[in-house]
């Protein structure tokens, strides 16, 4: 065992937070950012292997970005996108963005050039600040291909697109391109700019398509700073938590979570540009860590990581925190947890692009238990949250798919939520957005589950991924539960089928657990002495970790599976 460090009690550490914050001011980002400047100004903010920046240093560094994105006219309200990893370099342009009162339009730097042009296309780009290549995408290549010449003229096909600046990461740059450094080379005559406020879109935040093509999900810098208040009050942050994590912050999990959260502490950010198991131990020990926030894959490889060594190989002296969350968590996992770091602070919840991050999470004095079999509760906000709400910033219910009435408690059906953490909105999505939105302002999530009396959300998986197998319904998720039980699985992955006789049958995508061999007759069996037939899935194959196509939050993108599976049946 790991042994983990141990924080003050949690009572003293949230009335810390009240007694800062006794009321809530609506702000923007840069109002909140520069307050915590005023301060924190010699406190480190950003901490990698090799540089780390203080609250001051990212300040006048986003001053820079802002003052040469207006000289280069970019308006208050207009599209600033992003295609940016983990660099310091996103925290600078995304507060100068910020700053400017342009909205941030951040892009998974893993797309290629078809959905860059997408993205850069539908959300009204006026300009972008892209790093040249990144693990193995060549950006410029794909601006080559969208936009020839772009780096002294615009293109037809994005005639919104004025200007463009290069961030050289893992290529050489361009010769003749505008650059970050160019862009930020001065902030003399810098002043605040009017025309936003905290109502005012921060970003466009494209969702992670487990199910198709991005949407847009248009959020201001209200919401962004009362959820953000809201993950530091509902986990009590410590005075300059310092929080580690690879998770990009081009999806809501790192960026609020992690980046905007320990704004309101003092804190600290220590993000990896990739994940790798040892090196995030390495860098949790190296900076003395207090909190990690992983998604489940990443927590099994952490800690099959840390046994693989000597206990003592990581002293990991200052962790007491860790949030496991997004996606399915495999059996075992909230035990090995504990039997590896000691007795942290463990926290899982769900949340959405389309919420601002997480709407719920496990308290303090949650057991195993309810770890286990629920996905958090309603989220305690303070001061931040909406009184008519009950204090909440997303309130929930549940409904008949079918039907859309509103189903009993602990009875499960469609997770629908609304508050004023729920976006408005996709941007430029009208038909979308009727679909997304019934009558009433609640948002249909596309999640199955149930809500209890004490508040508790229970996933049952995703509306588009449940299936009918001879006429019953299946949920993947309740047969992925009952396929991590076996100790020969890491993970599973079920996806519906064609089938000539049942219309729909089961496919189990199964990760072997390290070093295990995989009986896939043996699995059948297994699901079959504990699941009613029409759940048993028909079909049982292998996959390594690394093929299981994911979202930037963790989950697999099930829809990419279901063809891969048809592919391996040869099922047209």
């Amino acid at each position: 065992m790991i042994r983990a460090a141990a924080l003050q009690p949690f009572s003293e550490r949230r009335a810390a937070l009240e007694a800062r914050f006794p009321t809530w001011e609506p702000r923007t980002l840069a109002e909140v950012f520069d307050a915590a400047v005023a301060r924190f100004s010699d406190r480190p903010l950003v901490i990698t292997d090799d540089v780390t920046y203080t609250y001051r240093a990212i300040q006048e560094w986003s001053e820079r970005v802002a003052h040469g994105l207006v000289s280069a006219g970019v308006q208050p309200g207009e599209h600033v996108a992003i295609v940016l990893g983990n660099q310091p370099e996103f925290v600078a342009v995304k507060l100068g963005i910020a700053r400017a009162g342009a909205v941030a339009v951040p892009i998974n730097f893993l797309n290629r050039r078809d959905e860059l042009g997408y993205v850069l296309e539908q959300s009204d780009a006026v300009a972008l600040i892209t790093m040249d290549s990144f693990r193995g995408v060549d950006h410029l290549n794909s601006l080559d291909e969208l936009i020839p010449g772009w780096e002294h003229t615009g293109g037809a096909r994005l005639p919104k697109l004025r200007n463009i600046w290069v961030v050289q990461a893992e290529g050489s740059g361009r010769s003749g391109a505008a650059t970050l450094a160019d862009l930020a080379s001065s902030s003399d005559g810098w002043h605040p700019v009017d025309g936003f406020g905290p109502d005012s879109p921060l970003d466009i935040l494209y969702t992670s398509g487990t199910t198709g093509t991005p949407k847009g999900v248009v959020l201001t810098h209200d919401m962004f700073m009362r959820t953000a208040y809201g993950s530091a009050y509902g986990r009590a942050f410590e005075d300059g938590r310092r929080i580690s994590f690879s998770l990009p912050m081009y999806h809501v999990f790192g960026y609020v979570e992690g980046l905007l959260a320990v704004l309101f502490v003092g804190g600290a950010i220590i993000p990896q540009l990739h994940f790798d198991p040892v090196a995030t131990l390495d860098s949790v020990v190296a900076h003395q860590a207090t909190d990690l926030l992983l998604v489940p894959i990443m927590t099994q490889a952490v800690i099959t990581a840390a046994r693989s060594r000597d206990a003592n190989a990581w002293p990991l002296s200052a962790l007491a925190s860790i949030m496991s969350s997004g996606g399915v968590s495999p059996s075992g996992i909230w035990e090995d947890i504990l039997e590896v770091f000691g007795p942290v602070e463990v926290t899982t919840g769900y949340g959405m692009s389309e919420t601002t991050a997480s709407t719920t999470v496990t308290r303090m004095d949650d057991t195993i238990e309810t770890w286990r079999t629920k996905n958090g509760r309603l989220r305690d906000v303070g001061v931040a949250g909406d009184p008519a709400n009950g204090g909440r910033l997303c309130v929930y219910r549940v409904v008949d798919p079918a039907t859309g009435l509103e189903l009993p408690r602990g009875e499960i059906g469609e997770l629908m939520v609304r508050g004023i953490g729920v976006t408005a909105g996709y941007y430029n999505k009208p038909e979308e957005n009727d679909l997304a939105f019934d009558d009433d302002g609640w948002l249909r999530t596309g999640d199955l589950g149930t809500l209890d009396d004490d508040d508790y959300i229970t996933l049952a998986g995703r509306r588009k991924e449940c299936y009918r197998c001879g006429g019953e319904q299946v949920m993947p998720a309740e047969v992925e539960a009952v396929l991590t039980t076996h100790p020969a699985v890491a993970q599973a992955h079920v996806v519906p089928v064609l089938d000539e006789r049942m219309g729909e049958a089961g496919f189990a995508w199964v990760v072997p657990a390290d070093g295990v061999a995989v009986d896939h007759d043996a699995l059948i069996a297994h699901c079959a002495e504990r699941l009613a037939r029409f759940k048993v899935p028909k079909y049982v194959r292998t996959l390594n970790a690394d093929h299981v196509p994911l979202t930037p939050s963790g989950r697999p993108r099930k829809f990419l599976l279901a063809e891969r599976a048809s592919e391996e049946l040869g099922i047209a």
